[in-house]
């Protein structure tokens, strides 16, 4: 049996705020966003039960995992995984990670594994540029990696523009598409699985209950949604 991924974006950072605070290198969570953080669990009992939390290694998505999950992980024993594939998508300052030694040290008592997480990984630049794709390419190595995981129930705790690519939020390589896919609120929670129709691209699927759980609460990408999107759909089909 593949596993159930339960999608998940950050809380509310301070680059949420405005357009100025992009320029805030890796920022934190808002107060707000560390409540919604806190309220993650109850406000979606599906993930209750989950085997595994895999975060981006930026800090409001980390934050988030240790804030939503500190029961989970304390009762399971068990570390929060770094996975460098799950960051965001752009250059901007908001969107570039810590270096390394100063997530490791950071977070030196809190159980997070950085393993998988290289020195390069903030660089924004071959595997982790801002292009299409990039992009697409490690989204596509992300699903891999999770459908290989021996866990049922995997939480992956990242960011608003990459889970357009992850879990592929539009319908074609259009940019009109594009610009239709449904935006995800800080700390929305969507359940998906592994198709069955193609198990080699790793294709992920909304499951009925998460799409029945968030009906007529959609809502669509704002401008800087838009915006972040339209930046990095720079190539092939995906040209704006």
């Amino acid at each position: 049996m593949t596993p159930t991924i339960h999608c998940v974006r950050h809380g509310q950072a301070y680059h949420n705020l405005s357009i100025a605070n992009h320029n805030i290198h890796d920022p934190l969570l808002t107060n707000l966003g560390e409540e919604q953080s806190r309220r993650l669990l109850s406000n979606s009992p599906a993930l209750q039960t989950a085997d595994l939390i895999v975060s981006s290694p930026l800090k409001r998505t980390l934050y988030t995992s240790l804030l939503a999950f500190d029961s989970l992980l304390a009762a399971k024993e068990t570390r929060i995984i770094a996975l460098p594939e799950l960051q965001e998508t752009s250059d901007l300052p908001c969107d570039t990670g810590s270096p390394l030694y100063d997530l490791a040290t950071e977070f030196a008592h809190q159980p997070v594994d950085f393993s998988l997480v290289k020195p390069d990984w903030d660089s924004k630049k071959g595997k982790w540029a801002p292009s299409a794709s990039a992009i697409e390419k490690r989204a596509q190595e992300a699903r891999t990696w999770l459908l290989q995981r021996p866990e049922r129930e995997i939480v992956v705790v990242t960011h608003g523009g990459f889970l357009q690519y992850l879990t592929s939020n539009w319908t074609s390589t259009n940019c009109t598409e594009i610009v239709r896919a449904v935006g995800w609120a800080n700390a929305e929670c969507r359940s998906y699985v592994f198709s069955s129709a193609d198990p080699g691209t790793a294709c992920l699927v909304e499951t009925v209950e998460s799409r029945e759980r968030r009906m007529g609460r959609e809502r669509g990408l704002d401008h800087n949604e838009k915006t972040q999107l339209k930046r990095t759909a720079t190539e092939e089909g995906l040209k704006a």
